[in-house]
């Protein structure tokens, strides 16, 4: 049975996630989510995987611009994995409706819990805190496979009712606004203009200019150019100079150059 993963990483979470799963799955191959070409991209494998952080309790609009272009033959098997520090939310019911609009079904919809990227509400958590989360993710990708290898039919999981309703209440009002939230990042005296955070951008929002980057107010609020930065030069608002960073141990910046390139 052919295998296809697709995924969108800012960090290396979900790289990492959708490796575990490729592994115990065998004969997969792992498809950068992000694609520069225009138009359709056509998938005619049997089993679709897709991997993803979540964004403001939801999708991504990287996911969904994605889906908007995906083209399947027949009907696949198709699955979702939702990377979250905790509260997935909604997230994954979303993704099946929006499936279902495009005449496709989420055969099954798994979160995984992985340590934050998301600095402005706090650093990375320490190397043992890290450990332990990886930890559990692995039982739970082993768990997910299983089920991946089998085509089992299952519910997607979800958050809390009050957080579905909440947090999906805060992630539908916040959409129109992540493309122009980039105006809070900056970069400081320790900028040397290296580049590094306009190449692994995988929303190609960043060009340099001069001696430093520019955003150009089509932000996914991934913050890999934040995270990747070897001099902890980019900043996000006026909290984030004296907070740790977080990068997955086991992704590269090797890994995020080849997403961003598509």
């Amino acid at each position: 049975m052919k295998t296809e993963i697709f995924y969108y990483t800012g960090t290396g979470n979900s790289l990492w996630t959708a490796r575990k799963i490729a592994e115990r799955i065998g004969g997969t191959k792992l498809i950068p989510l992000v694609l520069r070409r225009g138009g359709s991209f056509f998938c005619d494998a049997d089993r679709i995987g897709l991997v993803f952080p979540v964004h403001i309790w939801g999708l991504p609009s990287m996911v969904t611009q994605f889906l908007e272009r995906l083209k399947i033959d027949s009907a696949p098997y198709i699955f979702a994995v939702a990377v979250n520090a905790g509260q997935p939310a909604r997230t994954l019911i979303q993704l099946k409706e929006l499936l279902y609009s495009k005449n496709m079904r989420l055969g099954s919809g798994f979160s995984v819990d992985l340590p934050s990227n998301y600095i402005p509400w706090g650093g990375a958590i320490s190397p043992d805190r890290q450990q332990r989360k990886f930890a559990a993710a692995l039982d739970k990708i082993l768990l997910i496979s299983a089920a991946v290898l089998k085509n089992e039919e299952l519910p997607p999981e979800k958050g809390p009712f009050w957080q579905n309703i909440i947090f999906s209440a805060i992630y539908r009002a916040s959409l129109p606004y992540v493309p122009r939230m980039d105006r809070s990042f900056w970069a400081d005296e320790k900028c040397n203009a290296c580049g590094i955070c306009e190449k692994v951008c995988p929303a190609a929002n960043i060009v340099m200019q001069g001696d430093a980057p520019c955003w150009r107010g089509n932000c996914d609020q991934c913050f890999a150019c934040l995270h990747w930065c070897p001099e902890c030069a980019i900043q996000y608002g006026k909290g984030t100079a004296a907070k740790k960073r977080y990068r997955h141990p086991e992704v590269t910046l090797k890994d995020m150059l080849h997403q961003a390139s598509g």
